[in-house]
């Protein structure tokens, strides 16, 4: 059992901007987890898509929750899962992203953490039906530690239950992502390395100038610092602009780590018709950056908002014919 030091410490390296470790520092990998290894060993692997395009486009409401479809919907959340294997997804997620007991209280369902969250990996384990990994989704809690919403102990407390279930339930690895606080990424990652799965750690940059700073205004290779000192195993960014953005972040990523690195864009940029965004991008232009993606020193590669099983068919489409 983890000591109250342990499971309370703030987390292992400066919080002032000015005392951030020099960028161009390389970040040396200790050996790469066996599971890992194995996925990557036949070059870059294909992800999945979006899953909220995906639950909208079978009936989930504006407001409604859809971690919860997971015991409500059951059937509806395996299609989608099933649609990204059959796509051609190689790693799918869960649809757990919303599934810790903080974010779950606000739909009065805190206490269903365990139970959302183990459902979630059964439901996407079995529509992978043993033609792709899972790695479970663990989104952010909605609370800035900074403002005094939450404190580390009560992220901590959420992500470590979170990880715990998703881990008895048979993920194959966790995936902490569309994190745009460091602070709150890492209390997440701690949690989830206890379980001894691997560790994705995705960050959204979608902030400052050139799109390329976090809402905190972190850089790609601070980000990638921070992250792996937390203990990511694989690092990357997903959401905040399309895939041509994450183009320049993927390098400079790169330019800092040996990891795998994990990139997952949205369809372009939204436009709002009757309040609802759509995203106009097609597959093929999505797809067309792709190659660009890996090239940068993409490993893992698939789609955030607005990117469905045919974005996935197409990306596919064109690492093979790189």
């Amino acid at each position: 059992m983890a000591t109250a030091r342990t499971r309370w410490a703030p987390w292992p390296w400066p919080r002032r901007p000015w005392e951030w470790p020099d960028p161009a520092a390389r970040v040396s990998p200790p050996a790469m987890h066996p599971l890992l290894e194995e996925l990557l060993s036949q070059g870059p692997v294909i992800t999945d898509g979006a899953w909220g395009t995906e639950l909208q486009a079978r009936g989930l409401g504006a407001g409604e929750t859809p971690d919860l479809w997971n015991l409500t919907h059951p059937e509806r959340v395996g299609e989608v899962a099933a649609a990204y294997v059959a796509a051609g997804s190689r790693v799918i997620l869960t649809n757990t992203f919303g599934a810790n007991r903080i974010r779950l209280a606000e739909a009065a369902a805190g206490d269903q953490a365990g139970e959302i969250n183990a459902r979630g990996v059964e439901i996407s384990r079995q529509a992978a039906a043993g033609r792709a990994r899972v790695f479970a989704s663990i989104g952010p809690t909605g609370k800035l530690l900074m403002n005094g919403d939450v404190t580390e102990a009560e992220l901590w407390a959420a992500f470590r239950e979170q990880a715990r279930a998703l881990a008895g339930a048979g993920a194959d690895a966790l995936v902490v992502e569309t994190m745009s606080d460091l602070a709150e990424a890492t209390v997440a990652i701690g949690a989830a390395r206890e379980t001894g799965l691997p560790v994705v750690a995705s960050m959204v940059f979608d902030s400052g100038k050139e799109k390329d700073r976090t809402m905190m205004g972190n850089t790609p290779e601070q980000a990638v610092q921070a992250l792996i000192t937390a203990g990511a195993d694989v690092v990357g960014a997903n959401c905040g602009q399309g895939a041509a953005g994450f183009i320049g972040i993927c390098r400079r990523m790169r330019a800092v780590t040996d990891r795998p690195i994990w990139m997952k864009p949205n369809a372009g940029l939204p436009i709002m018709v009757a309040g609802q965004p759509r995203y106009t991008t097609t597959p093929e232009e999505f797809a067309g950056s792709i190659p660009a993606l890996v090239q940068a020193g993409a490993n893992l590669v698939g789609g955030c908002c607005g990117t469905r099983p045919e974005f996935i068919v197409a990306a596919g489409r064109a690492l093979r014919h790189r």
